[in-house]
């Protein structure tokens, strides 16, 4: 999964990636609903949007991914009835619970150190493991991933990676 910022960066990115993930907070929702709608109609794979339920309607997209402290997975499931829900988790507890309340996959990390978050500790790939083990839904790995790592990720038990800065 390829973490975009622009229906730009989104069509850059998808040769190489299997879903798009929409994540720009600093955009307005009318300015955030047109570059989803852009990227939604020319992206060759699925498109999710950060956080934002109404807008991944709007735009036709596959879903929605919401942040750990977002609301609640049951409200989310009520608006996108037919496509994604994900959450993004930094703990084995809040992904249990992602999967005990309906979400179709966490992303977990940071795994590694990563630039887009410096301030945040990475938790490694044994709680990647723990963390892959203990769902029976796809765990993807986000943070400092990078190519040389990505077996690491699959050692580890996780279904794939999110990332940024790869993609770019």
């Amino acid at each position: 999964m390829a973490i975009v910022s622009s229906a730009e960066a989104g069509l850059r990115a998808a040769p190489r990636a299997t879903i798009l993930q929409l994540r720009a907070a600093e955009l307005s929702a009318r300015e955030l609903e047109r570059e989803a709608v852009r990227l939604v109609a020319s992206s060759p794979v699925p498109v999710l949007i950060s956080s934002r339920c109404d807008i991944a309607l709007a735009a036709g997209a596959a879903g929605v991914n919401l942040p750990e402290r977002d609301i609640g997975l049951e409200f989310a499931r009520g608006l996108i009835r037919h496509g994604l829900v994900g959450r993004s988790v930094h703990s084995i507890a809040a992904a249990q619970r992602a999967e005990i309340e309906g979400a179709d996959f966490v992303i977990f990390g940071p795994v590694w150190h990563s630039e887009s978050h410096p301030n945040v500790e990475p938790v490694g790939v044994e709680a990647l493991s723990r963390v892959a083990a203990a769902l029976r839904i796809p765990v993807l790995a986000i943070g400092g991933v990078t190519e040389e790592r990505i077996a690491s990720v699959h050692a580890a038990g996780a279904e794939g990676y999110a990332a940024i800065r790869m993609f770019q």
